[in-house]
């Protein structure tokens, strides 16, 4: 077993800049090791963190009775508190499913992939490859991992991290056929659509998991369109040098897979204009009688419903070509590209929630009004370095509510957002919060690390202030 060694300080920019051609080779080869040999210590870590976290709840004082011993890994792994990622996630500045997942993966290597976790920890290998084929070859039992095992430690040291993949992908289907059988049937259960966080300039990528042939349709359809709007650009006389890429185009045109009945309007405008019998690899025929019908909706009839929650200064509004704003689930865009996001909406305004008002009830549940209120003043879930923008959270009374407290104690001033694992975590593991101000709150790990979580982020805390804690 290589023991990694200390990490070396920085290269100073000046200290680059004095490197001949030799020095930069020799200090890229140096910072190669330096690297793996950092990340195999922190999984080493994690290891040895889910180990302290390995005891029975139900005989162990300093675990938390609400706590359960759960399977992280592949069969063979030892069994983990399932509340344990927590203080690693805050302490690493990671969310929790990232500490989770590499407790996950060093268990794997250590006691699934030995002779794999070997490689990596000489500093040989790339660790996230090593992670990689640990959850590739995870549902495997533990008497045929190690297939895998053998042939990916002799390679993951000299082939290209793709072909390693490949290799471990094969060997996983080599070591038991019939549960990648049950494996694709599986994967069919999991088709999807799912959209991308908004990019700085206000694009978003949309992924999809289809049919083959409805994927090809789709495509087709796109194609179609696409010709569709060319042809257009051609009539208003616009220069081939001055019309879009034939991507931009088609990006163009899958926006109008949004609109169904704008979209059978333009194929139907265009439809009688082909000489050429239709291609039906591209478009798709229509009763003459239906087409007649189509003809006589109203397009905006068919428009689905849809919420935005756009959070704005007033200021902004006053200089919209300027002012930055933030749509929910969507990022940061301009206040003027609102025009173009709704464009094809018919819009009907809420009424702005005044979010420097504290409401209080004296029941324990939160009120709808009030979810919205504090999910609006949060700004998000708040778990420490928590990057979900999902709106399904528990809303958690900070200071405990209490049968027989005071009335009032469920309000915007004793609440905030917590996914249920956050939440648990939380209440069961004795992390402690303070809320501070309207949107702010510190929150203490059970082996009394601080942070403080609010509008900017997470910042960890070396000494609080008291006046921040209750």
């Amino acid at each position: 077993m290589v023991t990694p060694s200390a990490p070396a300080s920085m290269l100073s920019p000046e200290r680059v800049d004095e490197l001949d051609a030799a020095g930069v080779l020799a200090e890229s080869v140096r910072v190669l090791k330096e690297r793996r040999a950092a990340e195999v210590a922190e999984l080493r870590l994690a290891g040895h963190w889910a180990v302290l976290n390995s005891t029975d709840p139900r005989t162990d004082p300093t675990a938390s009775p609400a706590e359960r011993l759960v399977p992280f890994g592949g069969e063979g792994t030892p069994w983990v508190r399932d509340l344990c990622p927590g203080e690693l996630a805050l302490v690493r500045q990671v969310g929790w499913a990232t500490a989770r997942a590499a407790i996950a993966d060093v268990l794997d290597l250590q006691h699934r992939l030995p002779r794999v976790w070997a490689v990596v920890e000489a500093l040989e290998a790339e660790v996230w490859v090593a992670r990689k084929v640990a959850v590739l070859s995870r549902s495997l039992a533990r008497r045929d991992v190690g297939v895998v095992d053998a042939a990916v430690a002799r390679a993951i040291a000299g082939e290209a991290p793709s072909r390693v993949l490949e290799l471990a992908r094969a060997k996983v289907i080599e070591a038991d056929p019939e549960a990648h059988a049950h494996r694709v049937a599986l994967e069919r259960g999991r088709r999807h659509v799912t959209l991308s966080r908004t990019d700085e300039v206000g694009l978003r990528h949309v992924i999809a998991r289809v049919e083959a042939g409805d994927a090809v349709y789709v495509d087709a359809m796109v194609h179609r369109v696409a010709e569709i709007l060319r042809g257009r650009l051609h009539e208003a006389g616009v220069s081939v040098h001055e019309q879009p890429t034939d991507d931009v185009l088609r990006s163009e045109a899958f926006g109008w897979l949004a609109r169904p009945a704008e979209l059978l309007r333009l194929l139907l405008e265009h439809a009688e204009q082909d000489d050429e019998p239709p291609d039906t690899s591209r478009t798709t025929a229509f009763p003459a009688d239906l087409l007649a019908a189509l003809r006589t909706i109203n397009p905006a009839r068919l428009r689905p419903r849809a919420r935005l929650y756009l959070h704005v200064t007033a200021a902004g509004l006053a200089d919209a070509d300027r002012a930055v704003a933030r749509l929910e689930e969507h990022g940061p865009l301009l206040v003027a590209q609102l025009r173009g996001l709704l464009r094809h909406a018919q819009v009907e305004l809420k009424p702005v929630v005044n979010l420097a008002e504290d409401v209080r009830v004296t029941a324990y549940e939160h009120p709808e009004s009030m979810r919205e209120r504090v999910w609006l003043r949060a700004g998000g879930e708040r778990f420490p370095w928590s990057g979900t923008s999902s709106r399904h959270v528990d809303l958690d009374h900070v200071r405990p509510w209490s049968r027989g407290g005071p009335p009032g104690q469920t309000g915007t001033h004793n609440s905030h957002p917590l996914l249920r694992r956050h939440h648990r975590w939380k209440t069961h593991a004795r992390a402690q919060v303070w809320q501070v101000g309207r949107a702010r709150w510190l929150w203490r790990s059970p082996h009394g690390r601080y942070v403080l979580v609010g509008p900017a982020g997470t910042t960890p805390v070396e000494t609080p202030d008291p006046r921040l804690v209750w």
